[in-house]
């Protein structure tokens, strides 16, 4: 029973590595290899092109964002070359956006949200590179804005702002904090259209349209608001992350599309009250959030312009009538910025966003995932470092499961205190395999033992692991932060490797064909693979050698596959590990149980007699 029940944890644990290693690290990579083919296709259509243009549509009118944009005016691009994105922003006349978080500008021509840095992040560690770019205006590389706007009934003549509209602002004109912008339009049929924009001191903009009616007869109008982005971009390609197409639309809920998945669906079409919707990145996204009391129509579209595709989010919201002399309004919300954690839930409480707190993928496991980065983050605040803070937690959990894992341990070192037992009834009963289960089963009844007992420690750890695995790999506050040493970013992989000697050649293993990722093992993977081998010592080995091969090569097999995990995640195995060969040896000894750690490591270096013949 002992045995078998080894052999089948053994077996158990070496195919969940194999699994994860292909579900964490072997398909991203496959799917990084296709995206990378897919952006080079773009890249070469790209340059075919003289300037990419709004997303086109084929749906029935009013569509959102249904008007041309072409090239905006002033541009003059050199033929078979897109323009660079400095370029396309000189293109137009624009008011600049300034605040803490963030630096831009919003373009005249057409208003649209279309350049957006976040000035508190950068692309490397290196505070000297450059800021993200989340925004980018059509007709430069990459084009990804927001656009709110009218649009008319079918069939209706009615002159709206488009992508080409020119509106005005007043001299000096600038969107900040405490300062409001307001944009202007009359479009000589006796409207007068007016847009006032807000934005806080993090990232969400807040946007009123008015229309004032100075004709003769009524005007039927709808708003609308949209997200799109030209071209594939660059995405991690990990199955437990969501990047793309997202949205919280009323009874449908959460909406995930990628943009792989929007190359074999026709648009998506949402009724909903409220909600949001928009295009997310890994740490960044932007969303278009109508009126929460609102009834809109919402769509998730994908097209092709010029050869490029194109991906779009919008809402229609109910027709608004302004009657000769009178003035409609229409509000609405755009979150463009990083998602973080404590800001995104801010924003669902305050302005009473449905389930905004889901544009941040805290996956099936939420009521863990989400639990465990906000203990993280709360003793972030009191240490100052978040791979202490984890540290700290994985002791913290240790305590709250210690009863269980009291138990277990115990129950390890009951059967072991009876091993002799084990083996004269193995010896006894070597022909009659029944008769050898009986007498064992009847020996850990006798004891109190829980033959299982051993499973339930890697048990509790796993819903552990792949929950701080999500937190490392999904917040970004996790992004950039640093340890201890040489680890300047816990969210990403042990910059070191043994085989350059961690630095002191100046060689880099990675680039060696087929194996190069293999070769990237760093210090703390082999630290971690050490304890792990540790721990698995303070047992002694298996009596089956099948088992015994297993479980000795269980280690070197975790510390390759953890080697391109995040640092994160592989000082917190070292360190439970090390916690675990603590409290194992404590219950041991409190058992009267000898500890035989030290026989056990001496026994691995010691030359092996040959059997006599």
């Amino acid at each position: 029973m002992s045995d078998n029940r080894n052999m089948f944890i053994a077996i158990g644990l070496s195919m969940a590595i194999l699994i994860g290693w292909q579900f964490f690290f072997g398909i991203p990579q496959a799917e990084k290899q296709r995206q990378q083919a897919e952006q080079q296709r773009i890249a070469q259509q790209a340059q075919q092109q003289t300037a990419p243009a709004a997303p086109g549509t084929d749906g029935a009118v009013p569509t959102p964002g249904a008007g041309p944009a072409g090239v905006p005016q002033g541009a003059s691009p050199v033929a078979g070359r897109p323009m660079t994105r400095e370029q396309a922003l000189a293109a137009t006349p624009r008011v600049a956006i300034q605040t803490a978080r963030l630096k831009g500008s919003i373009a005249l021509r057409g208003a649209r949200v279309d350049d957006l840095l976040l000035t508190e992040y950068h692309e490397t560690v290196d505070p000297k590179s450059p800021n993200i770019v989340l925004l980018s205006p059509s007709g430069a590389p990459n084009p990804f804005y927001a656009e709110f706007g009218w649009t008319s009934a079918a069939g209706a003549s009615v002159a709206v702002p488009g992508p080409d509209t020119l509106w005005t602002a007043a001299p000096g004109a600038a969107l900040t904090e405490k300062t409001p912008l307001v944009l202007t339009w009359d479009n000589g049929g006796g409207l007068t259209f007016r847009r006032t924009l807000t934005i806080d001191d993090h990232y969400m903009f807040a946007v009123k349209d008015e229309v004032e009616n100075k004709g003769g007869t009524a005007v039927t109008l709808y708003p609308y608001a949209l997200v799109s982005r030209h071209g594939l971009p660059k995405v991690e390609g990990f199955y437990i992350l969501h990047e793309g197409l997202i949205g919280v639309l009323g009874d449908s809920g959460l909406q995930e599309v990628t943009y792989a998945k929007m190359d074999k669906e026709k648009p998506l079409a949402f009724s909903a009250t409220g909600g949001w919707l928009g295009i997310t990145d890994k740490y960044w996204a932007a969303t278009v959030i109508p009126d929460q009391k609102v009834k809109v129509d919402a769509k998730f579209s994908t097209g092709s312009l010029n050869g490029v595709q194109t991906f779009q989010t919008d809402f229609l919201a109910q027709p608004l009538t302004v009657e000769p002399g009178g003035t409609i309004a229409s509000s609405g919300q755009l979150f463009a910025g990083a998602k973080v954690v404590q800001v995104v839930d801010g924003y669902r409480t305050q302005y009473g966003i449905d389930r905004f707190d889901l544009l941040i993928d805290w996956g099936w496991f939420y009521f863990i995932t989400k639990p465990l980065f906000l203990a993280i983050d709360w003793l972030y605040r009191l240490v100052g470092n978040f791979g202490v803070a984890i540290l700290i937690i994985t002791v913290v959990l240790k305590g709250i499961f210690f009863p269980l894992a009291n138990k277990s341990y115990a129950s390890m070192a009951k059967m072991k205190a009876v091993q002799p037992e084990m083996t004269t009834i193995r010896e006894r009963y070597a022909d009659d395999k029944v008769k050898q289960q009986q007498a064992l089963m009847e020996l850990y009844k006798k004891e109190k033992i829980n033959p299982v007992a051993g499973c339930l420690p890697i048990l509790i750890q796993i819903p552990v692991f792949f929950a701080l695995y999500k937190v490392l790999f999904v917040t970004i506050e996790m992004r950039h932060a640093p340890f201890f040493g040489w680890i300047r970013d816990l969210s990403a992989p042990d910059p070191t490797t043994v085989f350059n000697l961690f630095g002191l050649i100046p060689w880099d293993p990675g680039s060696v064909p087929v194996i190069g990722s293999y070769l990237l093992l760093g210090a703390w993977p082999l630290i971690m693979g050490v304890t792990m081998w540790v721990q698995m010592k303070l047992n002694p080995a298996p009596p089956d050698p099948t088992q015994q091969m297993i479980f000795n090569w269980m280690p070197i097999i975790f510390t390759f596959m953890l080697a391109h995990f995040a640092a994160g995640l592989v000082i917190y195995w070292a360190w439970n590990n090390t916690l675990s060969v603590a409290q194992q040896a404590l219950i041991m000894k409190r058992h009267g149980v000898k500890i035989e750690l030290w026989d056990n490591i001496k026994s691995v270096f010691k030359k092996k007699q040959p059997a006599k013949g």
